[in-house]
Formats: C-alpha cells, structure tokens, sequence
C-alpha cells in the first residue's frame, strides 16, 4: 500500500502580503531601503546627464555619466525602494516603533544635503525655474518671452515640452528665480544649484514647523523629513511645490488657531503668498472656506478671502494679469498616463480638439469634487477633530487622482497634511500608491511624457 503524503497548505496571498508586511515594518530592513532609495538617486544624479537628469552637473556630480539603459534601472530601482522603505516604516510605526525625532531629522538633513548638490533627476522642471529667472534678470518678462529665446545654454537645459512656454508660476516664484539667476549670471549651473539649495532649505524648515506642530512627532517626521519618496520627488526634482507645501502648512497651523482677525488675515496672506508661488495652492484655500462655510463662519470666510485676494493682487500688479495667462494654454495639457487620455484620445477625432478639451476642462473639477467627497467619507471619525486639515487632505489627495495634468510632486501638501491627521487613516495608503505610481511613470527629466 502506498502512502499518501499529506501536501502542504497553499500560502494564501493574505498570508503572504502579511508576512511581507511583517517583514518590511523590520525596522532595520525599512530603513535599510529608505537609505539604499536615497543612494541609488544619488547614483542617477552624480552619474549626470543621463536620461533622467538635467544636462547640468553639479557639484557632487563626480561620477561618469550613465548610459540609457543602466539609468533607468538605477531610477526604477531607487523609486521601488523608496517607497517600500517608506512602507515598512509606516507599518513600523502602526505596530509600535518609535525612533527617536533627532535621528529622524539628521538622516533627513543628511539625504537633504546629499541631493540637494547632484544634478536634478527625475524633472526637468528646475532648468525651467532657472530660464525663467534669467530672462527676468535680464530685463525680459517671462510671462510674455520664453527660455528658447534666451539663445544660451540656459535654453539647452530646458525639457522641449516647455521651451516655448512662457512661466506659469506666481510673481514670487519668478522673484526667487531672479534672485538666484542674478547670482547665477551666464553659469546656468550654479543658478540651478542655488534654486536647489534654497528649496533644500524650505523643505527642512517646513519639517522643523511639522514636526513642532503635529501630535506625533516622529510619524511627522518619517512622513516629511525623513520620506525618501519625497526627498526624492521634491529636492532631488528641486520643485517650487516645496515652498507652496511650507506655505499653506504655515496657513493651516494658523487657521486652526482661535478665528481672530489678525489670525484669519495672516492665514489669507499665507495663503495668497502660495498662490503667488504656483495658483494650485488656491486648493488649499477652498478647503479652509469650505469648512468656515459649514460652520457658518462668514466674518472669517470674509477676512480670510480678502487678504488672500490683497496678496495674490498685490503680488501680480508688478508684471499685470497678463502673467495668468500662460497658465490658460497649460489647462489643456493631458500628462501620460491619465484617465484623461482615453477621453482625448475618443473625443478628438469625433468632435475636435476644442470640444474635446472644453469637456476635460469641465469634467476634471467635477471628477475632483466627487472623489473627494467619497475620500472625506473614508476618513476615520478622529479626523473630525482637525476639520480644516482634513477637508484641505481630501481636496489636494483628489486633485492628484482626477487632475488631467498630475505629477508626483504635486502631492507634497497632502503629505504634510496627513501628517497632521490622526494615525490610523486608511488614505494614507492612496497617497502612497497614488505618489509611488506617478513617480515611476514621470522620471524622464521631461521627456516623452506629455501630450
């Protein structure tokens, strides 16, 4: 008689997503990746040019530059450990790990400084700030010339998707350009160095006010200063969204002070100072009226959309409206891949490009509204407690899902908000996936992803 050996249970794929959830929450093998993410970045950016930096070496940019192929591994790579790095430390978090804020904050800085001298990698949009600064260092108005008109090596940093663009950012950006242009002179580089060095500076002072700010102080500080993903999309990418995301953490933390006039209207002046920096930050601002209205708070709706109008009115009657409209032609744009795409791809050939881009233009702030109205009812009942932080994460998490135009940097002010909401929230996991994704499919330096 034959025996019957008894066969193993399968491993169920709930088993095995906890066991490698056990895994990754390690601390050691989370922070293992979180390092080795920042490192293999650094890789990509003393290895420059390559195709997934800017043409600009800087001053840790030591290294030959690496072929095609071996870049985009390395960036794939850097990307994937990133984030599961930042997973484990997440899940580390919710199973009770508690690393100590100073470590926390001088990896951070490290990681920070590291990145901050090596040539941009994943964006090209810094040699875009730098072109900007310099036509306005020059005397020209960047909202009417365009860097390809710059007829220098600045212009031959910039990604072709923008070269006959005029700026589509604030009148505070492109005085934070000029200044560093100024400096700068004919050596593109080392404006782009000092554009990178002062957004390293903003994105460590808004860590030092989140971590200041928010009730758990060390997941604050793993969710901003110490994120590899977004040391890796924003100062890596050397992106303004930093100072925005400063900005209207500055708001917020004033906004949910006592609703005196003083406070709302230094709320409304922080606010119109983002604006001033890139508009998107007026999100930020329709989640504070949003919830004042609720609570029919209308003297405080009232001074707070006065200073921000005074601000942002203020800011711009230095260059007049016209600096706006750049941003009318940039409304149109459709990144790859969006949902978006498929609807452009259909609506073209059968009703035109016009019809086509006006339904888009209309569907998106739709398709916005509703998603976050769905996220708002996923938040757990703590997050009542801080209305105005969540009302504002819900708003910016869907305007990353359902905006035509989506980069992962754009997620920074969610980040910050999450931070600040309560420690189980299940939309944490969205922003993660949703930042992850966007990251892998948009690390060209600008090339090959637009429409």
């Amino acid at each position: 008689m034959t025996a019957v050996r008894p066969t193993a249970s399968p491993v169920t794929a709930r088993a095995a997503a906890a066991a490698l959830a056990g895994v990754l929450a390690t601390p050691v093998v989370a922070v293992t990746l979180s390092v080795l993410g920042v490192l293999l970045l650094a890789l990509a950016g003393a290895g420059a040019p390559n195709d997934h930096t800017v043409a600009v070496r800087l001053p840790l940019s030591v290294l030959p530059p690496l072929s095609a192929a071996l870049s985009t591994r390395v960036m794939c790579g850097a990307i994937a450990a990133q984030a599961l790095g930042l997973l484990g430390m997440l899940l580390g978090l919710r199973r009770g790990w508690r690393p100590r804020v100073a470590h926390l904050f001088a990896a951070g800085t490290a990681a920070v400084l590291l990145c901050s001298s090596l040539a941009p990698t994943g964006s090209g949009d810094v040699a875009s700030y730098a072109a900007y600064g310099r036509l306005a260092a020059l005397g020209a108005d960047p909202y009417r010339a365009d860097p390809a008109s710059l007829g220098s090596r600045y212009a031959d940093l910039v990604s072709p998707s923008w070269l006959h663009t005029s700026s589509v950012y604030g009148p505070l950006a492109t005085w934070i350009q000029q200044a560093a242009a100024t400096v700068g002179g004919d050596r593109a580089w080392l404006t782009i160095w000092l554009l990178m060095l002062a957004n390293a500076a903003a994105f460590l002072v808004t860590g030092l006010l989140l971590v200041r700010t928010a009730e758990d102080s060390s997941r604050a500080a793993v969710l901003w200063v110490a994120n590899p993903l977004l040391i890796g999309q924003l100062v890596a990418g050397g992106h303004l969204d930093t100072f925005v995301a400063g900005l209207c953490l500055a708001a917020l933390v004033r906004a949910r002070g006592p609703g005196t006039w003083r406070a709302d209207a230094t709320t409304g002046i922080l606010l119109g100072l983002a604006c001033g920096l890139k508009i998107s930050a007026g999100l930020v601002g329709a989640g504070l009226v949003l919830v004042l209205v609720r609570e029919r708070a209308w003297a405080r709706v009232l001074r707070q959309c006065a200073a921000t109008l005074c601000t942002v009115l203020l800011l711009y009657s230095g260059y007049g409206m016209h600096a706006l409209a750049p941003l009318g032609a940039a409304a149109h744009l459709v990144s790859v891949p969006s949902l978006w795409q498929a609807l452009r791809h259909l609506g073209d050939p059968l009703v035109g490009a016009a019809a086509t881009g006006a339904a888009i233009s209309l569907g998106w702030p739709a398709a916005t509204a509703a998603i976050a109205w769905r996220l708002h009812l996923r938040l757990p009942a703590p997050a009542s407690a801080s209305p105005l932080v969540a009302m504002v994460f819900v708003l910016t998490l869907a305007w990353v899902l359902a905006a035509p135009w989506a980069m992962p940097w754009y997620s920074a002010t969610s980040w910050l908000c999450a931070a600040l909401l309560p420690r189980r929230n299940p939309l944490l996991w969205v922003l993660l996936a949703a930042t992850t994704f966007l990251a892998l499919m948009h690390n060209t330096a600008g090339r090959g992803w637009s429409w």
